[in-house]
């Protein structure tokens, strides 16, 4: 098992990575939530079939009264609308402000139910129990939350740490190989924004081979949460460091906006915003040919990532309303290596237009060819 601690004032809070800890929630939550019984745990009808049994179980046993409120699937229910849904159904089971709300899925799940808990009689616990990739090594660390709006994505929310999270690498057996597969951009960013060895051994590890096995894929998970746990302690409200987070968030967030959040899935759209960002930074030379080539073929053998058809004007648009815009400018997270990255502002919109070509033209070669092979690449630099 491994132990991470998130160092955030006034309350710290420890982040548990273990294979079968889903059989043994009871027991840990019952070592945070002293003299608190009442737990509405928040979920998808699909995770709650298929290890709500065994959360249940683990609940009862520890003498919790656990019930649930279910919302609907997808990044489309990621609307206020679905907040005031579950904050009506908590007052009709009578949950009042010592309740503790379980987010039990992935990384909307999380990001929903986190909004709910800060929001409801102005505040009550949360605990986040993440059953994606995605979620176990990001959305459930740190206390973001937030919803979408027509205009862009998390252009509401709020800052609510959890009490606790607890993830169990032995639910993911259950996912879907393209959710398992969208959470791993997630984990590569994590290598180019400030862990090295995450990145050279994920870009030699084969993602089939990775489902099997078990001690390597807790060892990636808890790299990832360590990583994030560093960050967020230095930089909780997103003023300064945390920011570099947002790698390949700038395009990806733009591409989930102009495709209604109908064609990728949030990891998947990072995807290509890490190599729209790559792009950016080798034209405006601010990283070399050998970083550039290296983040760009560890993410496409991760895929395949879905066909871009956005137009560039669209994308452009996204951008300009993404929350990441201060005072009018743009700002993206670039590599300068493996490990190292900066925050650059006015990036000029004939470069941003010259990576979304170069991720376009990247999608086309993907299909028929297999992900992972070698394709040529055309970064121009600006002189």
């Amino acid at each position: 098992m491994s132990r991470v601690t998130i160092s955030v004032s006034p309350h710290p809070y420890e982040a548990l990575i273990e294979a079968g800890l889903i059989e043994r929630v009871g027991a840990r939550l019952r070592e945070v939530l002293s003299g608190r019984d009442r737990l509405f745990v928040i979920a998808v009808a699909l995770v709650r079939r298929k290890w709500g049994k065994q959360l249940m179980a683990s609940l009862s046993e520890a003498g919790f009264k656990a019930q649930w409120a279910e919302m609907p699937d997808g990044e489309r229910s990621k609307k206020l609308a679905t907040v005031e849904q579950l904050a009506e159904r908590l007052v009709r089971l009578g949950a009042d402000r010592d309740a503790v709300v379980v987010a039990f899925g992935g990384g909307v799940v999380g990001d929903v139910a986190g909004m709910l808990g800060s929001l409801y009689m102005r505040g009550v616990d949360v605990v986040q129990i993440p059953t994606t990739v995605l979620a176990q090594v990001d959305a459930s660390i740190g206390g973001k939350t937030g919803v979408n709006l027509r205009s862009g994505k998390n252009l509401l929310g709020t800052f609510h740490q959890p009490r606790a999270v607890l993830i169990d690498p032995q639910i993911l057996s259950t996912l879907r190989e393209r959710e398992f597969r969208a959470g791993l951009y997630e984990v590569l960013k994590c290598g180019v924004i400030g862990r090295p060895e995450l990145f050279s051994r994920l870009e030699r590890t084969e993602v089939g081979k990775l489902r099997r096995d078990p001690a390597a894929l807790e060892w990636f998970i808890a790299e990832a949460v360590k990583l994030k746990a560093e960050i967020v302690a230095a930089d909780e409200r997103e003023d300064g460091l945390r920011r570099v987070l947002n790698f390949g968030h700038t395009v990806g967030h733009a591409l989930e906006t102009a495709t209604g959040y109908q064609r990728f899935l949030h990891g998947e759209a990072v995807g290509w915003g890490m190599i729209a960002a790559v792009h950016v930074s080798r034209a405006m030379g601010r990283c070399n040919e050998l970083t550039a080539r290296r983040i760009t073929e560890a993410t496409l053998a991760l895929g395949p990532l879905p066909r871009m058809e956005v137009r560039d004007r669209e994308i452009l648009r996204a951008i300009q309303g993404d929350k990441k815009v201060r005072r009018g400018v743009v700002h993206f997270v670039l590599p300068r290596e493996i490990g190292k990255v900066e925050i650059v502002g006015n990036v000029p919109d004939d470069v941003v237009v010259a990576a979304v070509d170069e991720i376009k033209r990247l999608s086309k070669n993907q299909y028929p060819q297999r992900a992972h092979k070698v394709v040529e690449f055309r970064f121009e630099q600006i002189k």
